[in-house]
């Protein structure tokens, strides 16, 4: 049995609010929250960057199974917004949470679905027994132009995962991944802000890919909607998990658990895995959850996970998702420009 053993989150206590960006900009905030479904998104500290989200996060995961760091023997990071062009995330992870030097560790970049890929990759080498345990993070501090539509919803936030044979939380049944060359969303080098097709990002893009992921997944595993108790898809607003859920054949009740995007906003390599952590921190033993990511340019991963008794033990170990929705500051919109680094000194 190869699964989750362990999980973490950070999300930075700073928010901002969809009407202070909406006043900004002379923009209608009912419209806006209407369309996007967000009420609010995190926003990173000045001293916060995918590196810090990512060590909080695992720490969190170490934390919560009491697990001697020195055992992990992969660190990989998935992000698009990595704070070195040339210098890995990963390194600066394992020498924070106190990883042996024997390990091996990479940065990964896949849109918003880096988070998931290192997942797969860990427990690659997991099944193989090549490592004891493997942590996978997605962590993110989102950009967005100054006036774009992306600026309601862009926030930040990590969550990390580890993967192994022992004490697994979460059993991994099946996993399966859908991938095309579809150029929805992408930032070319030394540009500060991403582009994107606008509509182009939904039925071509965000739809297809999260439908066609899961069906495979369903498949694989001989499973129907019905016998998942929770769902989670990507989050890049509240609007586009709901219909994917709906098109499928599940309920807004399998979905709302693990829908954070509302709170957090559009964590990208974040966003899928805070919402499974948020759905692990209710489930009980025996129940199923799917997992479904998606990453522009184009991909999706799909996982099956069965939560196992295990999970009671660890669950009060490390913060949960909810302490993240309460602990908060509102920022105004010059405060948020100088955090984000739209304003510069």
């Amino acid at each position: 049995m190869i699964g989750v053993v362990s999980y973490g989150v950070y999300v930075p206590y700073y928010r901002i609010r969809v009407e202070e960006i909406a006043n900004q900009w002379g923009d209608n905030p009912a419209n806006i929250k209407a369309g996007l479904l967000v009420e609010e998104k995190s926003v990173p500290d000045l001293d916060e960057d995918t590196a810090t989200i990512a060590v909080e996060a695992a720490r969190a995961a170490i934390r919560r199974a009491n697990l001697d760091p020195t055992r992990i023997g992969a660190i990989y990071v998935g992000s698009e917004s990595h704070p070195y062009a040339v210098k890995p995330t990963a390194t600066i992870v394992a020498a924070a949470i106190g990883a042996s030097p024997a390990i091996t560790a990479a940065d990964f970049e896949f849109a918003c679905k880096a988070g998931t890929a290192a997942i797969q990759t860990s427990m690659g080498l997991v099944s193989l027994d090549k490592i004891t345990y493997g942590l996978a993070i997605g962590a993110d501090v989102s950009q967005s132009s100054p006036g774009d539509a992306l600026e309601y919803s862009a926030g930040a936030g990590g969550a990390a995962f580890i993967i192994g044979h022992d004490g697994v939380v979460a059993d991994i049944e099946e996993y399966a991944s859908f991938t095309s060359d579809t150029p929805d969303f992408w930032r070319r080098d030394l540009q500060k802000y991403p582009a994107h097709s606008g509509r182009f990002t939904g039925e071509p893009a965000y739809f297809r890919h999260t439908i066609s992921a899961s069906q495979l997944l369903m498949d694989k595993a001989g499973l129907k909607p019905a016998d998942f108790d929770f769902a989670i898809f990507h989050q890049p607003n509240g609007k586009f998990p709901l219909k994917a859920a709906k098109l499928l054949g599940f309920t807004t009740a399998q979905l709302k658990p693990g829908l954070m995007v509302t709170h957090f906003g559009n964590t990208y390599s974040a966003s899928s895995l805070i919402g499974l952590a948020a759905t692990l921190d209710q489930a009980t033993s025996g129940q199923r959850i799917l997992l479904t990511s998606f990453g522009s340019g184009a991909g999706s991963d799909s996982f099956a996970f069965r939560v196992t008794d295990r999970i009671d033990a660890l669950r009060e170990q490390a913060p949960k998702v909810e302490s993240f929705i309460l602990f908060k500051k509102y920022l105004n919109y010059a405060t948020y420009a100088k955090h984000q680094g739209k304003i510069r000194m």
